[in-house]
């Protein structure tokens, strides 16, 4: 499937590949690319025979974040049009960081402000040791607000307060460090090191992936107390009487793969 501004395929084995495809402007986002990668994500989240989601980009960049004509269009306008064009990019990035699904950034070039944001949305992220990052907003006077929930999470408060106020570049290895990517690749490489992760990806049971995430996401920074251990074992609990769990515990007693695994 084709949308104007990004290519999206889905194989045999259900990995959908989502590619931004402006690569005359480094993928860097507009308001047309922002509505179509949302209307890309809902269809991904409606599509049940979809188990992982690759997300990557056309040319040598994968994102260099926002579209500078976008951004002098939005300068003359006012505050209440730029606040309804801040939620649509605020939706999208909450809709590929809430995707029910597994996904896996594939990082080549530069990612720049809105770019480290969709990196840090991705549950696992592999870049090219060539690969540069930067959150520079602050040098047009801006923030990197819309991102800053998911960046936070990757990088920590510490890190995040000095490269948000900085705006300094950094490379693919710092980027390791920080938290931001998984691993590293050679460039010639990368595919390769992305489909050894899809791989890994497909031996786990879809359903339990989504709720894995939605777990992280809700106890994140939560205090333990009654509340919480009562909830994450009545998960536990709900998770052992699945249809997933029941095949899984059955699959594992019989040493034979389970039958999302034999599906791939």
């Amino acid at each position: 499937m084709t949308f104007p501004s990004l290519l999206l395929s889905t194989d045999a084995r259900g990995v959908a590949t989502l590619r931004l495809n402006r690569p005359d402007v480094h993928n860097a986002f507009d308001e047309a690319l922002i509505g179509q990668l949302g209307e890309a994500l809902h269809r991904l989240e409606q599509d049940p025979a979809v188990r992982v989601v690759v997300l990557a980009a056309e040319g040598p960049t994968f994102c260099a974040g926002a579209d500078l004509q976008w951004m002098r269009r939005m300068a003359g306008y006012g505050e209440a049009q730029n606040l309804e064009d801040a939620l649509t990019l605020a939706r999208v990035l909450r809709q590929l960081d809430a995707l029910p699904r597994p996904t896996v950034a594939r990082v080549q070039g530069s990612a720049f402000g809105g770019g480290v944001g969709l990196i840090a949305c991705c549950d696992v992220a592999v870049a090219a040791r060539s690969a540069r990052f930067a959150l520079p907003e602050v040098r047009l006077g801006l923030i990197p607000a819309t991102v800053a929930p998911y960046v936070v999470a990757a990088l920590g408060p510490r890190q995040a307060r000095r490269y948000f106020i900085t705006g300094e570049r950094f490379d693919a290895e710092t980027a390791r460090r920080l938290g931001l990517v998984h691993e590293v690749a050679d460039t010639s490489d990368l595919d390769q090191v992305v489909e050894q992760w899809v791989a890994q990806l497909l031996k786990g049971a879809p359903g339990a992936q989504g709720a894995a995430k939605r777990l992280v996401a809700e106890v994140a920074g939560r205090q333990m107390d009654e509340a919480l251990m009562g909830e994450t074992a009545r998960r536990l609990a709900a998770a052992r009487v699945s249809p997933e769990g029941r095949e899984g515990m059955a699959a594992f007693f019989e040493k034979r793969p389970p039958h999302w695994a034999t599906a791939t």
